[in-house]
């Protein structure tokens, strides 16, 4: 990673209020996490863990038809270590429908359970790698492309899934929609140690920041923005 409707109010509980800041957050907790793909050959979860790293976010797909090759092996391995885990997807909007990719995800390793360990799974929405920067769809379409996902996922495992994004490729590519807020934990990536800057779609704080593009003990670092046991209710649900 290079980086709907009204919803009752139990489902903003579960799904984001989760992690809302109960004080300022200058003064908040948090938790120290990365997230990785094939592109880390080695990866030392175990330094990791004892660095102080709790939770880790493992590419399992990409549009509908990759696997990443090491997903197997890198969550068996955070799970050895005693990492929350969870895997994520990379979008590729312009080639099947919100749907298809949510259940391809779900069908290989992106699904979620009740363990305690498990964290719902994420969509990577961001820059097109390999063509238009918005995947040649309007905002409008994008907003429904990203519904469908979100809805299929949740339909299939009762959790809402975290979103990973800019704030500059949202506002580009959505009209900074504010579709998800109350529903979809915000991962939101800026590498800056000035902090994650501005928040968008009326999300009202991230609930993870993606904040440097490498970690020491293998791919991009992420901070969980709350304590530890913030953290394993976004897992528990």
């Amino acid at each position: 990673m290079k980086l709907v409707s009204a919803f009752a109010a139990v489902a903003l509980y579960q799904a984001v209020a989760l992690a809302l800041p109960a004080e300022p957050l200058e003064k908040r907790s948090t938790v120290q996490g990365f997230d990785i793909s094939h592109y880390q050959g080695t990866v030392n979860f175990k330094d990791a863990y004892s660095s102080g790293a709790r939770f880790v976010i493992i590419k399992a797909t990409e549009g509908t038809s990759y696997i990443d090759s090491s997903f197997s092996s890198h969550y068996n391995g955070a799970t050895a270590a005693g990492l929350i885990r969870g895997g994520y997807h990379f979008a590729h909007p312009d080639s099947s429908s919100g749907t298809t990719q949510a259940n391809y995800f779900i069908a290989h390793g992106g699904g979620w359970s009740g363990d305690g360990i498990t964290l719902p799974g994420m969509l990577d929405i961001e820059y097109n790698p390999s063509g238009a920067t918005c995947y040649g769809l309007s905002k409008t379409a994008m907003v429904a492309w990203i519904q469908d996902f979100v809805n299929t996922y949740h339909s299939k495992t009762t959790r809402y899934p975290m979103i990973y994004s800019t704030n500059d490729w949202w506002t580009t590519c959505t009209g900074n929609s504010a579709a998800f807020h109350t529903t979809c934990p915000l991962v939101l990536a800026r590498y800056s140690t000035a902090g994650p800057g501005t928040i968008p779609g009326s999300w009202p704080f991230q609930t993870i920041w993606q904040n440097k593009d490498s970690y020491t003990y293998g791919g991009d670092s992420d901070i969980f923005n709350g304590a530890l046991t913030n953290l394993k209710k976004l897992a528990t649900g």
